[in-house]
């Protein structure tokens, strides 16, 4: 079927690169730059024409495609012992998931009516669940018959999950089966949840254990057959939205304290949507890969685009290690990533490619034929060298991509300059967070000189930069100006619920947005983050470091996997926790011992972490990345631990958007830390 393209509005054919953000005259103050918008587009707001401003608009736009063309999709499990899936996607159809939508919203508008759930300040509804049709399902019906959605990150633990059905008021959850034994442990501390509803078919035997134990607590418990015949036989009309509309909490995992309640509201999101379908470049029967995690703002805004056009939408296997696999067989048009699924890419390609011999030779010699072209022209297609060395580089992520996108983290320059001659597509970078949409500034597609950018404002909003001289970043700063970077627009969230000290903190009284994050502004009108206002540590020498740079400057390595920054106040240098990649590892440990060490021998690896040879080798990887990306001596690792033990969201060290918890963190590699101190000064040349 052709995409819906009612709301998508192409780049001109003559893209203005030099003009990607323009300043709005008359609005520099003392302290702060003047305010940027969009060089194209300029600000997108609800009164631009043909514009999108409910989550209602966006499926109903996106019916358009026909009740008849396939939208939702995944691959069937054929096996659980072992676990095996079938080498197809099988499809629901948009009038499938119209009908399906219809019947959980109006179980949802039953239930609230009479009674049966509710009873806080909103309607809100939990999904906690992996990506899966029925989450897209059971969220279209939420939005689109007035409730709240309450998102949860399928890897939260109890006590979060507790506190966000807590603070919200959750009295029903949407869930995979595998969560539903959590919750019902969890009744007494969670008294207001009335109903659990399985994404999971129940077999008579499940049904029998989990209603049973779910009645003893008060909880009804149910899967969603059942659910949607509630639905069907109280059937009701779809509720109109309105922009001003609250449609979502939305909460962000914090690094420190309790998660924060983003409050947004249909206009937000659907206006965020209508950015982001400029400039998009779908084909027809175009699809999307979806596998980073829903309950995340990126990837909501990303399907919900998808949603907009009428294309279609294939879910992952839920195992990442089946990932290339799933691509394999949906062949996706878009792809949105995070730096840590593209590095591997990279990391991959590089080694089968740069090898000894006619094959290496032919490799190096077509990254450096498309390289000039794409820094010449913003072209990254070559026609031999796609087809002769590229085209099986491109098969892995299933040979259709038009689009890449990446975000919630920094990606060094090098990787995507790659990325974009070896996948041939649009290799795209932009930055956003929960509190604006995940919409703030995007790259253009054949921009010669994007990457290390997250590329202009965004059309939904203006963008400014506010001094910080406690960090000496000023707007006055040559050659470009600095500071923090701010966002105002209607994509802005206005408040967190129930946390005013924290919404004071982050928006204005002039609806600005402060981001956290410092910033320049090139002469492009393209945004570079350069550093962060929070996270400043003092050395024992008064020099003060931001630990989030140092950490992002030295994650560009393919060798590191990942890497956590520790100082102390009465020192006067750094420390490093590094977990190594394990191909980069196993070869390093290969040169040092001089016979072979595979990836997968990890007692030979783990070995390999505590030999000084191999720990000098990985000292010099990082000293080279330091230098690279400008480093001052103070801030860069005199000493490091390496260890194949990672951070992960299981074990409390990193948030369920991967970003670290600094005191957990610690906390878990105290000993090795404080023993590196113990060793005292490092001497000239001494970093062991």
């Amino acid at each position: 079927m052709p995409l819906v393209r009612d709301h998508i509005d192409p780049y001109p054919p003559t893209v203005p690169f030099t003009k990607q953000g323009v300043e709005v005259p008359g609005t520099k103050k003392p302290g702060q730059t003047g305010h940027y918008r969009n060089g194209i587009w300029g600000l997108l707001t609800r009164d631009t024409p043909n514009s999108l401003t409910t989550i209602t608009e966006i499926f109903d736009c996106g019916m358009r495609a026909g009740k008849d063309a396939e939208f939702l999709g995944r691959r069937p499990l054929i096996s659980k012992n072992p676990v095996k899936y079938a080498p197809y996607y099988e499809w629901q159809t948009w009038g499938q998931v119209d009908h399906r939508r219809r019947c959980v919203g109006s179980a949802l508008s039953f239930l609230f009516k009479n009674g049966k759930l509710g009873g806080g300040e909103y309607d809100t509804v939990g999904i906690w669940a992996m990506n899966r049709p029925e989450w897209q399902i059971v969220d279209i019906a939420i939005a689109t018959y007035g409730k709240v959605d309450v998102s949860i990150y399928d890897t939260l633990g109890k006590d979060a999950v507790e506190y966000i059905i807590n603070h919200s008021h959750v009295t029903s959850v949407f869930t995979s089966i595998d969560h539903i034994p959590t919750l019902l442990q969890l009744q007494r501390k969670i008294p207001m949840l009335k109903a659990i509803v399985s994404m999971d078919d129940f077999t008579e035997e499940t049904r029998g254990i989990l209603t049973k134990w779910g009645w003893s607590v008060g909880i009804h418990v149910m899967d969603m057959k059942e659910f949607e015949a509630i639905g069907e036989a109280h059937l009701v009309e779809p509720i109109p939205a309105t922009p001003d509309q609250l449609v979502s909490m939305c909460y962000t995992s914090g690094t420190t304290g309790n998660p924060k309640g983003a409050m947004l509201t249909h206009g937000m999101l659907a206006l965020s949507v209508q950015a982001n379908l400029y400039g998009l470049n779908l084909p027809d029967e175009g699809s999307t890969m979806s596998y980073l995690p829903l309950a995340h703002i990126y990837e909501r805004i990303t399907e919900l685009a998808t949603i907009a056009t009428g294309a279609r939408i294939g879910y992952f296997s839920g195992d990442p290690l089946r990932l290339i696999e799933d691509c394999q067989i949906l062949k996706p048009s878009l792809f949105p990533s995070v730096p840590r699924v593209l590095n591997r890419v990279y990391q991959a390609a590089m080694l089968a490619g740069d090898v000894p011999g006619l094959k290496g030779a032919l490799f190096r010699k077509a990254i450096q034929v498309k390289m000039d072209k794409l820094r010449a022209t913003g072209d990254n297609t070559h026609l031999f060298w796609d087809k002769l060395v590229f085209r099986k580089i491109q098969a892995v992520l299933g040979g259709n991509l038009v689009m890449v996108t990446c975000g919630s983290a920094p990606i060094h320059a090098e990787v995507l300059d790659f990325l974009k001659i070896a996948l041939a597509c649009d290799v795209l970078e932009g930055y956003g967070m929960t509190e604006n949409c995940g919409t703030c500034t995007k790259c253009w597609p054949y921009d010669p000189s994007a990457s290390g950018t997250v590329g202009p404002p965004q059309s939904v909003n203006e963008i400014k930069l506010v001094d910080v001289p406690s960090m000496n970043y000023t707007s006055e700063d040559k050659p470009r100006p600095r500071g923090e970077l701010c966002a105002r627009g209607e994509n802005i969230m206005r408040t967190y619920y129930k946390d005013e000290k924290n919404t004071r903190e982050t928006v204005d009284e002039e609806g600005w947005l402060h981001t956290g994050d410092v910033a320049e502004i090139d002469e492009y009108g393209r945004i570079k983050i350069i550093d962060r206002v929070k996270n400043i540590m003092k050395l024992a020498q008064g020099e003060y470091v931001a630990v989030e740079k140092i950490e992002n400057t030295y994650s560009s390595s393919a060798a590191v996997a990942q890497l956590f920054v520790h100082g102390n106040s009465l020192q006067s240098y750094l420390l490093g926790v590094v977990v190594p990649d394990p191909v980069h590892l196993s070869a390093i440990a290969s040169r040092v011992y001089g016979s072979k060490v595979t990836p997968e021998d990890v007692k030979a690896l783990g070995e390999a972490c505590k030999h000084p040879g191999v720990i000098q080798e990985f000292i010099n990887i990082l000293d080279k990345e330091a230098k690279k990306g400008g480093l001052k001596g103070f801030e860069t690792l005199k000493r490091i631990h390496l260890t194949l033990d990672p951070f992960s969201v299981e074990d409390g060290t990193l948030t369920p958007t991967f970003k670290i918890k600094r005191k957990d963190a610690y906390n878990k590699f105290k000993a090795e830390l404080d023993a590196l101190y113990t060793l005292g000064e490092p001497g000239a040349g001494s970093k062991l």
